[in-house]
């Protein structure tokens, strides 16, 4: 945490460089604000220091409508819709969209359907669904390698509905058949 001197001076002058590091909050008014805020600064007797946003809104504050806190750097917000397709590439990864479908995903990340397919093509160039069959196809390509299931069990655990489908997919992205990239695996070509 930084001294309270320190963030007076970058509060009073609305350094940028401390933006994100530390909110102020008003006694008087009880609202906390970053350091850039464009507002008149509040007299120092009032104002009091948080290494946080969450550690201001503990001791009491509301933010601030004007500099917005939750937009400070380091925070969620500040990486903007990027957050929003991360937290959508972990549930994926996860097992989101092999048994549910897009709508429901965006439903969980609180977005529309087709704003979470825009995301995804303006950050990933890709869309949910490809996504989602890309890491199946490598999950199952892993269990290939790696383990002596059959190729029905392993098309389940990969996440694909049925065997057929999991075929079908693993050809078009291989340009093979599952049992013949396990062969090749088997005998180290």
């Amino acid at each position: 945490m930084l001294d309270a001197e320190e963030c007076e001076r970058a509060r009073v002058g609305r350094n940028r460089l401390y933006d994100g590091r530390f909110f102020s909050g008003v006694r008087t008014t009880k609202i906390y604000c970053r350091p850039v805020c464009p507002v008149r600064p509040a007299k120092a007797a009032n104002v009091t220091f948080y290494p946080s946003a969450a550690a201001a809104e503990a001791a009491g504050f509301r933010p601030c409508l004007r500099c917005r806190p939750e937009a400070a750097p380091f925070s969620p917000a500040w990486n903007g819709s990027l957050t929003t397709v991360e937290r959508a590439m972990r549930l994926i990864v996860d097992g989101a969209l092999d048994e549910a479908n897009v709508t429901t995903l965006a439903e969980r990340l609180g977005v529309g359907p087709r704003h979470l397919t825009r995301l995804f093509q303006k950050h990933l160039g890709a869309s949910p669904v490809q996504i989602a069959q890309t890491t199946r196809v490598q999950r199952a390509k892993r269990l290939l390698d790696e383990t002596d299931l059959p190729i029905s069990d392993i098309a389940m655990q990969a996440g694909f509905g049925s065997l057929r489908r999991f075929n079908t997919v693993f050809a078009a992205v291989y340009r093979r058949p599952p049992s013949e990239v396990r062969r090749v695996g088997k005998r180290g070509d």
